[in-house]
């Protein structure tokens, strides 16, 4: 709700006068929270929904966390806008401040991510993991309550819901803890083949919130993840970076048991075209050099 409610004001603010009604739709994926993705369907949970009351004419946009998209979306459907992005980064958020060394040996820390977990016990193999899912203000309650030492969150999420400046999260090194594919971005959804309300009007304001580098870096991640055939159980992280004419691609790929890691980069010195058409080819590059250093192999241990 505060993702929609952010997307209402930019787009009142590109089309003034603009009438908006934001319809909540509670998914599967809020409704299970507290289950394992992996085992009752996957990121499709979270857009299932969303995609049904498009598809029925109840709804003309749908606004979801980059990061809950699957790498492929069904032909019926396109991503219409990406805004401008938040931090894709991860935070730790601890009970006593401070980030990974100030945290006792064997300390116990929340989340459900295989992404996070085999990052951090990379670095802090002493850790204790505890099964963590919920949304922000669930987690930083079991936090609250001493489930365990520290959690770790998007940033993104903390700051649009305004409790970054309350929990003090240390912002991890994406270097060292390569966030999900799409995080910290947004994503509106729309019908493939339909003008939204009819109204060309319509399709330009939501073509006006659109951020070329955020469209352009989130292609890139999507178009990766797409390639080497990740699912939701996948360990993996993508980052794409667009400076300028330069583009860099990053990945960091687990097994399913953490126990093998691939990790690889591409660089884009002079990205003629800086479209997410262009970018994406980018991803496909970097997921194609990573199949050929066995990538399929660790891709296919996420299976149960």
């Amino acid at each position: 709700m505060a993702q929609a409610r952010l997307v209402e004001g930019w787009l009142k603010a590109s089309l003034p006068g603009l009438a908006i009604e934001i319809i909540p739709i509670r998914t599967s994926g809020d409704r299970l929270a507290s289950a394992a993705l992996a085992e009752v369907g996957g990121k499709g949970l979270f857009i299932k929904e969303l995609e049904q009351a498009m598809a029925a004419g109840q709804v003309e946009l749908a606004i979801h966390s980059m990061k809950d998209l699957p790498a492929r979306l069904p032909a019926e459907f396109r991503i219409a806008a990406v805004p401008r992005r938040e931090d894709p980064r991860d935070a730790l958020v601890s009970r006593i401040g401070g980030g990974l060394g100030a945290l006792r040996h064997q300390a116990r820390v929340g989340t459900s991510s295989a992404r996070r977990r085999f990052e951090l016990l990379r670095v802090r193999p002493d850790l204790e993991m505890v099964p963590m899912r919920g949304n922000v203000d669930t987690r930083l309650a079991k936090l609250a309550a001493g489930d365990c030492d520290a959690i770790v969150l998007a940033i993104a999420g903390l700051r649009r819901l305004g409790r970054a400046d309350t929990v003090a999260p240390a912002l991890l090194d994406e270097r060292h803890f390569v966030p999900a594919g799409g995080q910290g971005a947004l994503a509106i959804e729309a019908l493939g083949d339909h003008l939204l309300g009819g109204s060309e009007e319509l399709e330009r304001a939501v073509a006006a919130i659109n951020d070329r580098q955020a469209a352009c870096e989130t292609a890139a991640e999507r178009a990766f993840l797409a390639t080497i055939g990740a699912s939701c159980a996948t360990a993996v992280g993508v980052r794409g970076v667009l400076d300028g004419s330069r583009m860099t691609a990053s990945a960091l790929l687990f097994d399913r048991e953490g126990r093998r890691a691939l990790d690889d980069q591409v660089v884009e010195t002079t990205l003629a075209d800086a479209a997410p058409a262009t970018a994406a080819e980018l991803g496909v590059r970097l997921g194609n050099r990573m199949l050929a250093r066995g990538a399929a192999e660790l891709v296919g241990d996420d299976k149960p």
